[in-house]
């Protein structure tokens, strides 16, 4: 399987993607959580803990491994390099694992701007497009809303794109937007999944306002051990059964979809 989880920033999004990836670890499946966020924050989501966090170090940001793979200095633009770096050895040599659950930290490109053409974008493109492509492991990626690290070709592969909503109309606005870029880049079936329900009304508001354009998967609970997980540095997973059970039931329907 291979999930791609988006939406605006404080959403969510994260809280799902590293409650999945345990679940789906828990289920006897190789899974690799892929944080292609700039405000990564994925490994905490998984319950890594805070002394091996320092060993996460973002993949744009290793100088040797970016100049060694594209042929071209680290944040230049516009100059000579490969196009089609080697990428397959870097999920097995660089990350950390957790409880089944090996965690990969993009990084972004900190300068040039949004979708910049340099060293640093091509490399993690192109191990995306691998892991999407020739990997026969379970890949979960934690994406920011711009999906920046998307390339056209390796998305027909991918087997859900989620983006994570909370009841409210910017939420919703944002949600098609991500769904536009999502279709350019060639994605067959987009699917929500509601966040920060605490009541009928919510779950009705989502529904009334997208049920027209998206798949709707499922709902997670306003959860006060969510807000508790993000202040001790832990995983959600580790704190609370019942988030458990709704991202299980999101899961379940996502594979009936397959």
């Amino acid at each position: 399987m291979k999930v791609a989880v988006s939406g605006k920033g404080g959403v969510g999004k994260t809280t799902l993607a590293g409650v999945m990836a345990r679940l789906l670890a828990d289920d006897g499946r190789k899974v690799l959580a892929i944080d292609a966020d700039m405000d990564a924050n994925l490994a905490s989501a998984i319950g890594i803990p805070a002394d091996k966090l320092s060993e996460l170090t973002p993949l744009a940001q290793k100088t040797s491994l970016v100049e060694e793979r594209t042929a071209a200095k680290k944040g230049t633009f516009g100059g000579m390099f490969k196009l089609n770096p080697r990428v397959d050895d870097i999920p097995d040599g660089y990350g950390v694992d957790h409880r089944g659950v090996r965690v990969l930290v993009l990084g972004g490109v900190l300068s040039g701007g949004s979708g910049c053409f340099c060293p640093e974008n091509v490399l993690l493109k192109s191990l995306l497009s691998h892991l999407f492509v020739a990997r026969d492991e379970t890949v979960i990626v934690d994406m920011e809303a711009g999906l920046e690290h998307l390339s056209r070709g390796s998305t027909a592969y991918m087997d859900a794109f989620i983006v994570v909503v909370e009841p409210g109309l910017r939420s919703f606005g944002t949600a098609r937007q991500i769904r536009q870029l999502a279709c350019d880049l060639g994605v067959g079936s987009v699917f929500i999944v509601g966040n920060k329900i605490a009541s009928r009304e919510d779950r009705r508001l989502i529904e009334d306002n997208l049920r027209e354009e998206f798949d709707i998967l499922g709902h997670l609970s306003l959860n006060p051990k969510v807000i508790e997980a993000d202040r001790i540095g832990a995983s959600p997973y580790d704190l609370d059964p019942n988030i458990r059970q709704e991202v299980k039931v999101i899961i379940d329907r996502m594979e009936e979809k397959r």
